[in-house]
């Protein structure tokens, strides 16, 4: 039996040693799997913050430019990735998964792709700061705690809330956050694709389960294989919050029978 290949894409906010955990939970389950750190991002958190806000490298970054890089690495595998992607790179994911890159792919908590409107309030409080207005976009953007309080770690307890800032927390590019609202997270939802898995969290005040729905609602079901989940009692932090391996469980039994 071939081995297959797992690709796990970060979001924003966040470095790629956001799946350490993820990496071993599938690597112990007989895949092969890889977390690229974005441009500019392959560093621990406490290192990254360091550079803050004067990482000129990672504040010129586009989410156009963050796509090829991830589309390269999908490219250069003999047989096309799984695709695993949290928020932003939930819609990395699906963006991915439109150039025909993926072999399968699951979006975990994503980011909308250009055309769903995120007009939930919790959203819009939780991202507004990254966008940067009115601030230069040659300084990256790092989350306040209170907002990460707000937008990752809700209903977790103050210390699990200060470790998990502390561990993965990361400055951001304005620009990439920016792209979220041009063609560069343009997806066609009429096009057929690999077997897709969206998967929500009832707490998720970023992402909320309600956006997450609208955006698997927009797929037509033209033949392609699309599931959606939503997860009771899951924050956007779910990739480390307690209990992380029920949703691990469930990916992995999807993937199974794609």
């Amino acid at each position: 039996m071939k081995t297959k290949t797992i690709m796990f894409v970060t979001g924003a906010f966040v470095t790629h040693h956001c799946w350490d955990e993820w990496r071993e939970y599938f690597e112990a389950r007989g895949y092969s799997t890889l977390a690229p750190a974005w441009p500019f991002k392959d560093g621990t958190a406490a290192e990254l913050r360091a550079r803050q806000p004067n990482d000129v490298d990672l504040a010129r970054l586009t989410l156009a430019e963050l796509v090829d890089h991830y589309a390269g690495i999908a490219k250069s595998f003999p047989e096309k990735p799984i695709i695993i992607g949290h928020s932003l790179g939930g819609l990395i994911t699906q963006i991915l998964l439109n150039r025909g890159l993926a072999s399968a792919a699951v979006a975990i908590h994503s980011v909308p792709p250009q055309g769903i409107i995120p007009y939930e309030f919790s959203f819009l409080k939780s991202t507004w700061g990254a966008l940067g207005l009115f601030t230069s976009l040659d300084e990256t953007y790092l989350m306040p705690f209170d907002t990460w309080q707000y937008a990752f770690v809700n209903e977790m307890p103050l210390e699990e809330q200060q470790k998990a800032y502390d561990l993965f927390t990361a400055p951001e590019s304005k620009r990439v956050a920016r792209g979220g609202l041009t063609s560069a997270a343009a997806v066609d939802f009429d096009k057929p694709h690999a077997p897709l898995l969206l998967t929500s969290g009832s707490l998720d005040n970023i992402i909320p389960a309600h956006l997450n729905n609208r955006n698997f609602e927009r797929y037509k079901m033209n033949g392609s294989v699309i599931e959606y989940k939503e997860f009771p009692g899951r924050n956007h932090h779910t990739l480390s919050q307690a209990g992380w391996e029920s949703d691990a469980d469930y990916i992995l039994d999807w993937i199974k029978n794609y």
